[in-house]
């Protein structure tokens, strides 16, 4: 991120704070509660924005090496994505070209080869097959046109993105716009993969999507928790076509009040969240990133998968490593949210973070979204409110509705 938008970010949030006033997106918006229980509407953005749309499934840090893979099946085709001997990113369909048997089940490791647990068909890295099992009593077959059916894939700013559709178009350029190299100045293809955690909640995909777009119920939802950390009520927060930039002031932004703004930091004073059309919400710091991707239960329309991966800087998990070695404190779970905590020298590591990001969300935001879904599912409150002060989830439903052609949300009179 440019210094002068880090400066002008954490100025504007100096200023609402001050005020006691928070963004205003100019108006009120009814949003039906249909939209998170109508099957027919689930079927269709299941299709537009998942079968048929491209995917971001990762950072470049889950194929650290070259012979890394991983797999996936979260949007409906079983996905092998691999590293090769040079480096170059491929996605492939899961599946042997001889009876469709997937390949490997196992999420992620490092090979060159992959050999079919059915009939022993072998596929190298790149795609090519290369070896069939007695293939004098099996025939003779040309390699070159049955090899592994690949995707249209893309690695750019540190981003992993691959296309279900193998005639499909993949432009991360055009999908991300100006936020391109903005994404690409945290250095993402820099950190390192360190966990994953996975909530498989009863809520609508779009319901957890909610939660991510506004501040308003952090002093209340959140008083023991992340407002301990956070200012709420604060929002700075830009569009950018189908995506958005959402920041908001941590409570060490008091700090920067009595520095030179050359000596301003954006990690000491706010949080960023990148919101990426349609599915992921991608939290960056110098230290650490956290990618959410949100999926759809494809046959339940009150069901939804969030997939949570962290990853470290190497100089941090390198520090982390040497405060363990040394006897300095490592914080985790149980002191996360005590500000009085965290002095000392002491390190924020990954249990710490899961903390944070992982605990609240399950346990406090999502547990809100499920009592929402049943409320929806009840068919009696037929719409929800979106604030002034709450423009993401304007901006987060006003474009996925437009995407598929629906009329926008209803504007409130206000008296």
């Amino acid at each position: 991120m440019k210094r002068v938008t880090q400066i002008k970010i954490l100025k504007e949030l100096m200023d609402q704070l001050d005020r006691k006033k928070n963004i205003d997106a100019g108006c009120q918006l009814k949003n039906p509660t249909a939209s998170y229980v109508n099957r027919e509407l689930a079927d269709r953005e299941w299709t537009e924005f998942f079968r048929t749309h491209p995917q971001m499934v990762g950072l470049s840090g889950d194929l650290p090496r070259p012979g890394s893979y991983l797999t996936l099946q979260d949007f409906g085709v079983p996905i092998l994505a691999t590293r090769d001997k040079k480096g170059v990113f491929h996605a492939f369909l899961n599946a042997c070209r001889h009876r469709g048997t997937r390949l490997t089940s196992e999420q992620c490791g490092e090979q060159e080869h992959f050999v079919c647990p059915f009939h022993n068909w072998t596929y190298k890295n790149t795609g090519e097959l290369v070896g069939i099992a007695r293939e004098q009593d099996f025939g003779n077959i040309d390699r070159t046109q049955f090899g592994l059916i690949e995707l249209p894939s893309a690695e750019k700013h540190g981003l992993l993105w691959v296309h279900p559709d193998p005639n499909g178009n993949l432009d991360p350029e055009l999908l991300l716009g100006e936020l391109g190299p903005e994404i690409e100045s945290w250095n993402l293809s820099q950190q390192v993969f360190t966990d994953e955690s996975i909530l498989n909640k009863n809520l609508n995909w779009k319901l957890a999507n909610d939660t991510f777009g506004e501040t308003y119920h952090f002093t209340r939802l959140h008083k023991n928790t992340v407002s301990r950390i956070f200012y709420g009520d604060a929002l700075a927060y830009e569009t950018f076509g189908r995506n958005h930039r959402f920041c908001f002031p941590t409570r060490g932004i008091d700090t920067l009040r009595t520095k030179p703004e050359t000596e301003w930091r954006m990690d000491t004073g706010a949080a960023v969240v990148y919101y990426l059309f349609p599915n992921i919400q991608l939290v960056p710091s110098e230290k650490q990133i956290t990618l959410f991707r949100i999926y759809p239960d494809p046959n339940d329309p009150s069901r939804s998968t969030t997939r949570i991966r962290q990853y470290f800087s190497p100089s941090i998990l390198e520090s982390i490593d040497e405060a363990k070695a040394s006897g300095r404190p490592v914080i985790d779970a149980s002191t996360v949210y005590d500000p009085d905590s965290r002095g000392g020298g002491s390190i924020f590591g990954p249990d710490a973070s899961r903390e944070v990001f992982i605990s609240t969300l399950d346990q406090e935001d999502y547990s809100m979204g499920e009592s929402t879904q049943r409320v929806a599912e009840a068919g009696v409150l037929k719409h929800l409110i979106f604030g002034r002060n709450e423009p993401a989830l304007h901006h987060f439903h006003a474009t996925f509705r437009d995407a598929l052609n629906l009329p926008p949300l209803e504007q409130i009179q206000e008296p």
